[in-house]
């Protein structure tokens, strides 16, 4: 019998000098400061001391933003920098962390939406941005997040029978790099419904207002900035697609398939239905789709709306739906983009709106980010942590865009790769020539992409 030989233990020490560990983080701090996030919230907050503060509120929201960047989950995590102070200096305690984000009540939340729309302006500026003479497709949708404890203001039980919040949040979809930049949320009990047309206008209009001014459409002008406001079913409301119209705003929702839309699909001729395509404007097998605006009354809806369905064979092993027709899935959307907009016509606009299934990506990032736990008992702390978490993924997002396009590997990596080959790398602090120099290990695979990258983000501020 052969016995697999025993690696060589090495020796273990509590000696070690001058290394850091999560040396990435400081990249996203530095990028707080320059997009002015800190110097917003400190003029937002500046109300609520006394007196001269040792701690900068700013600051302190900034570092809440990136410990849960670096994957904190609760605000006791903000001491993930407790040995990062050769590279970012003082560091806030837990105590005022939890004090920042009490200060962030209702009178003081619209600061903080500013605060971070100033930052996006300014990201854009430095070249974060995208390009505006395209569609601007921002993406609605609202998620679960589980409450373990009763005691937590405002959780209530869940249409999905489970205990906890139902916010309602809204991406800018980015797709040159994984993740979208999250423009607005908006916290909610957990037993709020999901067609709630008061809560998608006022998150559609918290939305509009984070864009830059530049990039807001303007109704009625022909140059506007094109924005289109995409949903599931649970947006397709008659009040919420007016409000899209009256501020400029096209959309396409999910509509919903009832048995009026079953009679309908039957009645479709074969010649009516066209091919579906996919991302390469190829042919995408199994599915087909047709307009049926002149087969139902929309005179309700906006004038342009129409009315597309899509037919589409079953994965295998997929169960059949009684809404499915003939043994195929039929799903259907509702728009008022006008033709010639999007490229391919009825198909075009079919792959435009199932695009949007891309928000359950970005929800997937943010619960990854912060999103899986709301950890204060008050709503409105927890409104606060909503905030914070909503500014790491814009974070992360302007440090992809800014810093690593010319590695694709990194910009396109989701949060948890990002975090592991980025942010938590480690290094050593070396002091000379009155410089502090952080030297990224060099037996990181990716060691000069993040230090060339590092270096981007500065200059694109300078």
């Amino acid at each position: 019998m052969k016995r697999s030989k025993r690696s060589r233990r090495v020796k273990v020490s509590a000696d070690g000098r001058g290394v850091v560990s999560h040396a990435g983080v400081g990249m996203l701090r530095e990028l707080a400061q320059d997009t002015g996030l800190v110097a917003g919230v400190n003029e937002a907050l500046v109300d609520t001391y006394a007196g001269p503060w040792m701690h900068a509120p700013g600051q302190v929201f900034a570092d809440m933003a990136v410990a849960i960047a670096d994957g904190g989950d609760c605000v006791s995590h903000i001491e993930v920098f407790g040995d990062q102070h050769a590279v970012c200096g003082p560091v806030a305690s837990m105590p005022t962390a939890w004090r920042m984000l009490d200060r962030i009540d209702e009178a003081h939340l619209p600061g903080i939406l500013a605060a971070r729309a100033a930052a996006r302006e300014r990201a854009w500026a430095a070249g974060a941005g995208p390009d505006l003479t395209g569609l601007l497709r921002i993406d609605f949708d609202a998620t679960v997040t589980i409450s373990h404890a009763e005691d937590k203001e405002n959780a209530a039980k869940t249409w999905k029978r489970t205990f906890g919040f139902h916010p309602l949040l809204a991406f800018l979809d980015r797709p040159e790099v994984s993740g979208g930049e999250a423009l607005a949320g908006l916290l909610r009990a957990g037993n709020a419904g999901s067609n709630t047309a008061a809560d998608h206008i006022a998150v559609l209009e918290r939305a509009l207002a984070s864009l830059p001014a530049h990039a807001r459409p303007r109704p009625g002008d022909p140059d506007s900035v094109r924005v289109v406001a995409r949903s599931d079913s649970a947006g397709a409301t008659l009040a919420f697609a007016q409000a899209c119209r009256e501020r400029g705003v096209w959309f396409s929702f999910g509509f919903p398939v009832d048995a009026r839309i079953q009679v309908v699909v039957d009645q479709i001729p074969d010649q009516a239905w066209e091919s579906a395509i996919d991302r390469a404007g190829g042919i995408r097998d199994g599915a087909w789709v047709a307009d049926i605006t002149g087969m139902l009354d929309l005179s309700s809806w906006p004038a342009g709306s129409k009315v597309i369905v899509r037919a589409e064979r079953p994965h295998p092993g997929a169960q059949l739906r009684f809404t499915d027709v003939d043994g195929h899935r039929i799903t259907a959307f509702i728009t008022d983009i006008p033709d010639r907009v999007i490229p391919g016509q009825t198909a075009g606009l079919e792959l435009h709106h199932r695009q949007h299934a891309r928000v359950e990506d970005r929800i997937r990032q943010a619960k990854a980010t912060g999103l899986r736990n709301l950890p204060c008992r008050g709503f409105a702390e927890n409104t606060a942590w909503l905030e914070t978490l909503l500014a790491a993924t814009d974070l992360v997002c302007w440090a992809k865009i800014l810093g690593f396009t010319g590695t694709p590997v990194l910009a396109r990596a989701e949060i948890a790769t990002f975090r592991n080959l980025v942010l938590h790398v480690g290094a050593r602090i070396t002091r000379g020539a009155r410089q502090v120099r952080i030297r990224i290990d060099e037996t990181c695979a990716y060691a000069h992409a993040i230090a060339q990258g590092w270096l981007k983000i500065r200059a694109a501020f300078t």
